[in-house]
């Protein structure tokens, strides 16, 4: 399936001016928050976008009701969005800085209707226009942690278009802040999750790191990380692109998988294994297929796994942070391509299994000694992330059913994707991906072959 298909331009959204939003109760003296090393290696801005069809009711007034909602109630439990990273110069590590420097909000308009832009499930890089991008000249201290942008089309649907800076939390962290957001916004109460309920009925989040994943002194390393991190520069982390754009010498696809599809590799398997190890095992099988020319040669696949019930004792439910490491399965090309997929199905397995507390404090160990790390995916070796199994579905604002929500990308090829395809957490994955184009065309005589 190609990707698509209808560009938005600039003349077809109408910003307003960005609004600055603080926290009513930002706490007095500022407080300064531990990153841990997990964070320490994300500290770069993520840009997701959500599309809404409209009610039969007007929704004139949801870019005003979004607003009011974050800056009345939402930055209350969330103060901390309105923070800014800070560098200390002392131990050498950046901090969130909650400082009530504010979140940025825009409110637009466009002409098109929603329906004019195609089938927003297919990644399109236009969509950079749906969300409000952080001016990369400013400096550290002066950028925003979060902006959000809604824009609402001429049919009645609207989009919300959020930048999060990844180094505040993982991408389950910010789908139960979405959700909470949603939440507060349709109820005219501060309607939170149940899972995010205590037993005062009102929203605490953790943000202490230091208790419960701060490196061990003196520091232990205990196990090889160096198929699943490569040694950076400190200074490095936050300059990470935060969208590259397409060579001419590239191609993106979009490939669907549906649940039958996933049922048939998981018998392929000869195990039991989950629709997650199935597809990383498929792909990372036809990816080698395609990229690697010598037999001898090594391939490994990259994916994060969550640490929330890995670590002794478990962080809590209502943990904020990057609670996410990762892990790689590697073996020989040959090894790959000859042996039965079964072989790729246990070797992903293993790479899931063997991440307990232990391995956990390895990897916070490793980053510890060598001040950083950036996924290893160099060499052909390539990073799956799951953005499908993250409850987007569940996301609504009360104005209107929600049509999609997922990441705003574009070509990236150490990086696969898997997305939801529309039908919720129970339908099937679109694998959005980019090779160059001769790669490309090797890989589609590869990718359903099974």
């Amino acid at each position: 399936m190609e990707v698509i298909t209808v560009a938005l331009k600039e003349e077809d959204i109408i910003k307003e001016e960005p609004v600055t939003l603080v926290s009513p109760t930002n706490p007095n003296p500022t407080q300064r928050v531990y990153l841990s090393n997990i964070d320490q290696t994300v500290a770069f801005p993520v840009e997701t976008i959500f599309f809404f069809e409209s009610l039969e009711s007007s929704t004139n007034d949801v870019i005003e009701k979004v607003r009011r909602t974050i800056s009345e109630k939402f930055l209350i439990p969330y103060y901390f969005m309105a923070g800014r990273l800070g560098y200390n110069e002392e131990n050498k590590r950046l901090e969130l800085v909650c400082n009530n420097g504010g979140v940025l909000f825009v409110g637009a308009t466009s002409w098109l209707k929603l329906s004019n832009l195609g089938d927003v499930s297919l990644p399109n890089p236009s969509f950079h226009h749906l969300i409000l991008r952080i001016d990369g000249s400013l400096s550290l201290n002066d950028t925003p942690l979060f902006t959000i942008q809604v824009t609402r089309f001429s049919c009645g649907g609207y989009s919300i278009g959020f930048v999060t800076n990844h180094s505040i939390m993982d991408g389950r962290a910010a789908a139960e802040m979405f959700l909470t957001l949603g939440s507060i916004c349709k109820s005219s109460t501060q309607a939170i999750p149940l899972h995010l309920q205590t037993k005062h009925s009102t929203l605490t989040l953790n943000l202490d790191r230091y208790s419960y994943i701060k490196p061990r002194s003196p520091p232990l390393i205990t196990f090889h990380h160096d198929s699943e991190y490569t040694i950076s520069s400190p200074s490095s982390f936050t300059n990470l692109p935060l969208n590259l754009s397409l060579s001419p010498t590239h191609t993106c696809k979009v490939f669907s998988f549906t649940t039958s599809m996933i049922n048939s590799l998981k018998l392929k398997a000869l195990t039991t294994c989950s629709s997650f190890e199935a597809m990383v095992a498929h792909l990372w099988r036809t990816r080698t297929k395609t990229v690697f020319d010598n037999p001898l040669a090594t391939s490994s696949v990259l994916f994060a796994v969550d640490i929330r019930t890995k670590l002794n004792p478990p962080l809590p439910p209502n943990f904020i942070g990057n609670a996410v490491i990762t892990t790689a399965a590697t073996a020989k090309v040959m090894d790959i391509e000859d042996k039965p997929f079964s072989f790729c199905v246990d070797k992903v397995k293993a790479a899931i299994e063997r991440v307990n507390d232990e391995y956990v404090r390895s990897v916070i160990d490793w980053l510890e000694v060598h001040r950083g790390g950036v996924p290893s995916t160099m060499n052909e070796n390539f990073y799956v992330s799951a953005w499908w199994k993250l409850p987007f579905h569940e996301l609504d604002f009360g104005h209107g059913k929600l049509v999609h929500g997922g990441p705003v990308v574009s070509g990236m090829d150490e990086f696969v994707l898997l997305l939801s395809n529309g039908n919720g957490k129970e339908g099937g994955v679109n694998v959005w991906m980019s090779l160059e184009k001769m790669k490309m065309e090797k890989f589609l005589c590869f990718v359903y072959d099974f």
